[in-house]
């Protein structure tokens, strides 16, 4: 997790899509630091074995399986949470990505809903799911995955991720506006590329090296350099900070 102390003890951290990747990452972070971390995903193989790795290290995690795209699923998921441990600290909506590199033309109508279906429509079910018992607590963080390819234009990737990404940091800005009176922070990241199991499988070595050479650091992301931002944005020093996309892309894109 880093040199850096937080700590979670007694929180019920949420996050999506924590098989793998920046998800299981945070997820793990979180239970080092005394959270309670409840790991969802449709893989189930995989964040078991997740889940079981961060209790077999003394943390505290239980994997639910959960389609984030589907409402009733998530319904039943999150008042199972709500039921066994009575309340939500956090919410990580990292579940997302794409699978294909298309252009507009090459993109077929399926692509397009399943894409804005993983990336958007998720965040808001998971999001709508979480806000009745943080609005009652007075408290609470929600931490939205987004994306640099939601700000700007990027060669070959995936128009429909890029338009839900975009859609998620206007959904970030309209949360925080929403809730800030409940004392609830709602920020998203936009990671740039980061080395996930994903995006090794989506683009080649070669690629990778291109697309790190953009930066000023000369590299493209790791896991742990999102990690950090997750557990800051989660974290008391953070609570006058909402509404705001943090950009974590060594620098390949300045805003």
């Amino acid at each position: 997790m880093g040199k850096t102390k937080f700590d979670f003890t007694g929180q019920v951290i949420i996050a999506t899509g924590a098989a793998v990747g920046i998800g299981r990452g945070a997820a793990q972070a979180f239970a080092e630091a005394g959270a309670k971390a409840y790991l969802l995903d449709i893989d189930d193989e995989k964040t078991k074995k997740s889940a079981e790795t961060i209790r077999d290290s003394g943390g505290d995690a239980t994997f639910i399986h959960c389609d984030i795209t589907n409402s009733g699923e998530v319904k039943a998921v999150f008042d199972r949470i709500v039921s066994e441990s009575g309340r939500i600290d956090v919410l990580l909506n990292n579940a997302g990505g794409f699978d294909k590199q298309l252009t507009v033309a090459e993109t077929d109508e399926e692509e397009w809903d399943q894409v804005i279906g993983r990336n958007l429509k998720g965040v808001f079910l998971c999001s709508r799911a979480a806000i009745p018992t943080l609005m009652a607590q007075k408290c609470g963080r929600i931490i939205n995955m987004g994306s640099v390819a939601g700000q700007a234009s990027m060669t070959r990737s995936s128009p429909p991720y890029s338009a839900a990404k975009a859609g998620v940091h206007a959904m970030t800005r309209v949360m925080a506006n929403e809730l800030g009176e409940y004392n609830i922070t709602v920020n998203a990241i936009a990671p740039g590329t980061t080395a996930t199991d994903r995006v090794v499988a989506l683009r080649s070595e070669e690629q990778r090296k291109q697309i790190g050479a953009l930066s000023p650091l000369g590299r493209i992301g790791v896991v742990a350099d999102m990690v950090g931002w997750i557990l800051f944005l989660a974290s008391p020093e953070a609570g006058y900070f909402t509404g705001q996309t943090v950009s974590v892309n060594g620098g390949r894109l300045a805003v």
